[in-house]
C-alpha cells in the first residue's frame, strides 16, 4: 500500500506494531497529539490550505481503500469500487472541465493554495492515473476473491459450446435490435459518442477476396447490462458484453472478421452555462441540457494494446491529446461492477437492517402532528426511517385542517412520494408553494419534469434565484387549531429524496416552536418574493448572515479560552474549504481552543502543525452509509458535552459555494433532549470511531489504524443502527443517552 497524501491515498498503520496509535481515532479519549513543526513553511502563506481537488482525489483513495478492507463484505468491496469509480467520472465532467476551460483561456490566477489551474491539472493527471491504476490492481483482487464463491467473469477463450449456444440467442434476441455497427469512411462521418459512451473501435478485414479492410465503430448500448448472466445452476457467470459483441461480429458485419479492436469511453464536459438575462428559466436549462450532451471530451479511457492506425482515428474526430487519453490494462468502465453485487448472495452484502419507526411517533398512532407537539423531534436517517418526512407530508396534504404547505426540492426521486403529496395537496385546494432548484447538478431534468407536474396539480412552483442555488432543505406546513393557525416546520440536513435516505446519514429536526415557524415563513417569502428576512430569530442564511455567524462564533470561543474558561468546538460536514473559516479555525486554535472536525471528504485545513493549528484535530469516517450531516457545537464557556453549549445543524457544508453563493440554512437547536442527542449521541460517537475513521496528519496524510481481526473497534454506524434517537423515543430525556458501545460489527 502506498502513503499518499490529502492529493491522493492512503497509509494503514497495524495498532498491534504501534501502540500509540491504538486510540488516536478516538477523539473523545485521545489526548491531543504534540503538534509538529513542518520545514519551510509559512503559516501566513498559501501552504496553510491544501487543493480542493486534491484533496477529494484523497477522499476518494479512502473510497477505494473500502473495496480492499476485508471486514467489509466482499460484494459490499465491489460496491466500494464502482463508487469510487463514478466519482471520478463526475470529478472529472465537472472540477477537471472548468479547470481546463480556465487553462485554455489563459487564466493564472492561483487558488488559495497557491497552484494555478494549469499546474493543479498537472497533479490532478498524475493522482487520478495512480487511482485509476489502482482500482484496476482492485479489480482483479477481487475477482479472485468472487471466484472463489462462485462468481466468476469468463473470457472467450473459456466459454463451453452451451455457452456459445445461450449466448447467441442472448445477442439475437436482446442485443441485435438495438445496435448500431457505424462504419468510417467518407461516406459514413465519425458519429457523436455521447458523455460517458463506451464503444469498440474495430478494424476488419474480409474474410473472402482481396478487397479492402473495413474500419467501424460499435457502441455499446448502456441499456443493456455490461455483465451477461451464463448459463448454469452453480454460482453466477457472466461475459462482459463487449466480449459477447466480439463473438458475433459475423451478424453485424457479414463477410468480415476482426483484424485489431480496442475499447474507449468518453468523459464530457458537463458543467452547464447559463445565459445570465433569461426570460425562460426552464427553456434555459433545457437547451443547456442538450449542450452538455455535446461538450468537449475532457478525458479518453481506451483499453490497451490499442493498434497506432485505428487509435489516431479515434483521437483525431474526438479532438483529443495524447496527455488527455488514459490506456488501461483491465477493464474500461470500472463504474458498471456495481452489476454485481447480487441481491441473490445476501450472505456477500452487508445483514438487512430495517431503519426504526421511532416510538413517539408508534405512541401517537402515527399521528405525526401529535408527535412534533409534545416537543420537538430530531431524526436521524437512515437509522428512524425517512417515511416519517413523508408522512409528515402526505398528511398535511389530507389533513383538513391544514390550510398551506410549502417545501423547498433540490433533489428527490424520480417518483417523488414528497411531490405527490405536494400535487395532491394542491389539488385538493390547500396553498402549495415548491421552490424547485433547476440548478442541482445532474438532476436539472428531472427537476424541470416535477416543477411541470406540480404547476399541472395547481402549486405555485418558483426557482429561487439564478445566481445563487438554493440548497436549504426545509418544509412548512400551516395548521388551522382553534381559533389560530399554527406553523409547524421540518429542517433538514440532507434533500428530500426517499431512495439516497437510505444510505446518508442525514438529520429531520421537526418542531412547531413558533420562532422557526417565523423564520421558514420570512425565508420562504425572500425565496418567492425577494423580500430579504429581517429579524430571523434562530436562523441563519448563507450568503447573507451563516458565514460571519460561525466566524462570530469562533472568536467568542477564542475570547472565552483567553479569559481562561473551557472552549471547545466539534463539527461534521462534507467539506472544509473556505478560506475565511479556515483562517478564523487557525485563530481559534491558536488562542487555545480545542477543535475537533470530522470532514468525510475535501478538507483544506492543516491540523497539528505547531504556531498554527495546535489545537486541531481532523478525522474523515468512511463506511456502510455516507456521512452527510452538517453539525457544529460551541462550548460557550463550558466547554463539551455540555447543556449550555450552542449547537446547531445545517445544510451547508463549509466551502466558498456554500457560504457566498447558496441560499443555506444554520438552525441553533433550543430543546433539551434534541441538545442531547446531537451532543452526546450523534457528535460522541463520530468522534469516538475508530473502525471507519482516517485521521489526518499536518502533511495531508490521511492514517486509518488496521486493527487485528477479532478485536473490538467502536463503529458509530454499528452503534445507531442498535440505539433508536433520545428526541424520537417516547419517554426520553436529556439524560437518557445510552453509552457508546455496540454488538459484533459482521
Amino acid at each position: 500500500m502506498s502513503d499518499v497524501s490529502a492529493a491522493g491515498g492512503h497509509e494503514t498503520v497495524t495498532a498491534k506494531d504501534n501502540k500509540a496509535t491504538m486510540t488516536k481515532a478516538d477523539f473523545l479519549k485521545a489526548p491531543l497529539p504534540d503538534a509538529v513543526e513542518l520545514p519551510d513553511f509559512d503559516p501566513s502563506g498559501p501552504d496553510r490550505f491544501f487543493n480542493r481537488e486534491l484533496s477529494w482525489l484523497g477522499f476518494n483513495w479512502r473510497v477505494l481503500e473500502e473495496a480492499e478492507n476485508t471486514r467489509v463484505p466482499l460484494l459490499e468491496r465491489v460496491r466500494f469500487l464502482s463508487i469510487s469509480a463514478s466519482n471520478l467520472d463526475e470529478f472529472y465532467t465537472v472540477r477537471v472541465a472548468g479547470l481546463r476551460e480556465l487553462t485554455q483561456a489563459g487564466n493564472t490566477s492561483p487558488a488559495a493554495d497557491g497552484l494555478t489551474p494549469a499546474q493543479q491539472l498537472t497533479q490532478i493527471d498524475a493522482a487520478a492515473r495512480d487511482l485509476m491504476a489502482a482500482q484496476q490492481r482492485v479489480l482483479g483482487e477481487l475477482r479472485s476473491e468472487m471466484e472463489r464463491e462462485g462468481i466468476v467473469i469468463v473470457a472467450r477463450s473459456d466459454l463451453s459450446d452451451t455457452d456459445r449456444a445461450h449466448l447467441r440467442e442472448v445477442f439475437l434476441e436482446q442485443v441485435f435490435p438495438i445496435l448500431s455497427p457505424l462504419a468510417i469512411d467518407p461516406a459514413h462521418p465519425f458519429p457523436f459518442i455521447a458523455n460517458l459512451g463506451y464503444c469498440l473501435a474495430l478494424q476488419l478485414d474480409r474474410t473472402r477476396g482481396k478487397d479492402s479492410g473495413l474500419q467501424a465503430l460499435l457502441p455499446i448500448p448502456q441499456q443493456i447490462d455490461r455483465f451477461v448472466k451464463l448459463p448454469g445452476s452453480a454460482g453466477h457467470r457472466f461475459i462482459l458484453l463487449e466480449d459477447l459483441l466480439l463473438l458475433h461480429i459475423d451478424a453485424l458485419f457479414p463477410g468480415y472478421e476482426v483484424k485489431d479492436h480496442f475499447g474507449f469511453r468518453v468523459l464530457r464536459d458537463s458543467d452547464l452555462e447559463l445565459e445570465e438575462e433569461a426570460e425562460d428559466l426552464v427553456r434555459e436549462f433545457e437547451v443547456a441540457l442538450k449542450r452538455r450532451r455535446r461538450g468537449e471530451v475532457v478525458r479518453l479511457t481506451i483499453s490497451a494494446g490499442a493498434p497506432q492506425k485505428l487509435k489516431q482515428i479515434v483521437m483525431r474526430e474526438l479532438h483529443v491529446r495524447e496527455e488527455e487519453i488514459v490506456e488501461l490494462d483491465g477493464m474500461v468502465g470500472v463504474v458498471d461492477t456495481k452489476e454485481l453485487v447480487l441481491d441473490a448472495r445476501p450472505d456477500l452484502l452487508w445483514p438487512s437492517y430495517t431503519p426504526r419507526v421511532p416510538e413517539r411517533v408508534q405512541d401517537h398512532d402515527g399521528d405525526m402532528f401529535a408527535a412534533i407537539r409534545q416537543k420537538d423531534m430530531l431524526l436521524h436517517h437512515p437509522y428512524e426511517t425517512f417515511d416519517m418526512v413523508i408522512r409528515f407530508l402526505r398528511q398535511a396534504a389530507q389533513d383538513p385542517d391544514v390550510v398551506a404547505i410549502k417545501n423547498t426540492l433540490y433533489r428527490t426521486s424520480k417518483n417523488s412520494p414528497i411531490v405527490e403529496a405536494l400535487c395532491e395537496a394542491a389539488e385538493d385546494g390547500k396553498s402549495v408553494t415548491a421552490l424547485v432548484e433547476l440548478k442541482a447538478r445532474f438532476d436539472e431534468a428531472a427537476n424541470i419534469r416535477q416543477s411541470r407536474r406540480l404547476e399541472r396539480a395547481g402549486a405555485h412552483v418558483v426557482y429561487g434565484f439564478l445566481e445563487w442555488k438554493t440548497h436549504a432543505k426545509i418544509a412548512q406546513v400551516v395548521r388551522r387549531e382553534g381559533n389560530k393557525l399554527v406553523t409547524y416546520s421540518h429542517w433538514g440536513t440532507g434533500n428530500y429524496h426517499p431512495i439516497t435516505a437510505k444510505i446518508y446519514t442525514d438529520l429531520s429536526l421537526f418542531t412547531c416552536d413558533a420562532a422557526l415557524g417565523r423564520d421558514a415563513a420570512k425565508v420562504f417569502n425572500y425565496l418567492s418574493g425577494y423580500a430579504y428576512p429581517e429579524g430571523l430569530e434562530n436562523l441563519s442564511i448563507s450568503p447573507h448572515t451563516l458565514k460571519s455567524s460561525l466566524i462570530e462564533m469562533l472568536q467568542r470561543e477564542a475570547e472565552h479560552a483567553q479569559a481562561g474558561r473551557p472552549a471547545q468546538v466539534w463539527a461534521k460536514m462534507n467539506s472544509l474549504i473556505e478560506p475565511d473559516i479556515i483562517d478564523a479555525l487557525y485563530e481559534a486554535s491558536q488562542a487555545g481552543v480545542k477543535i475537533d472536525l470530522v470532514i468525510r471528504g475535501i478538507c483544506g485545513i492543516r491540523p497539528g502543525v505547531k504556531g498554527l493549528s495546535d489545537n486541531i484535530r481532523v478525522k474523515s469516517i468512511v463506511g456502510r452509509f455516507l456521512e452527510h450531516s452538517r453539525i457544529c457545537c460551541f462550548g460557550n464557556g463550558h466547554g463539551l458535552p455540555h447543556a449550555k453549549a450552542r449547537v446547531f445543524m445545517s445544510s451547508a457544508d463549509w466551502m466558498e459555494r456554500n457560504l457566498n453563493r447558496r441560499i443555506e440554512h444554520l438552525v441553533e437547536i433550543k430543546n433539551d433532549t434534541v441538545k442531547a442527542q446531537i451532543v452526546s449521541q450523534i457528535m460522541a460517537a463520530n468522534l469516538a470511531d475508530v473502525a471507519q475513521s482516517w485521521v489526518m496528519g499536518p502533511d495531508g496524510t490521511f492514517v486509518r489504524e488496521k486493527v487485528p481481526e477479532g478485536e473490538f473497534a467502536f463503529n458509530c454506524h454499528r452503534f445507531f443502527m442498535e440505539n433508536p434517537s433520545l428526541s424520537g423515543r417516547g419517554s426520553a430525556g436529556a439524560a437518557d443517552v445510552p453509552s457508546l458501545t455496540h454488538g459484533s460489527d459482521r
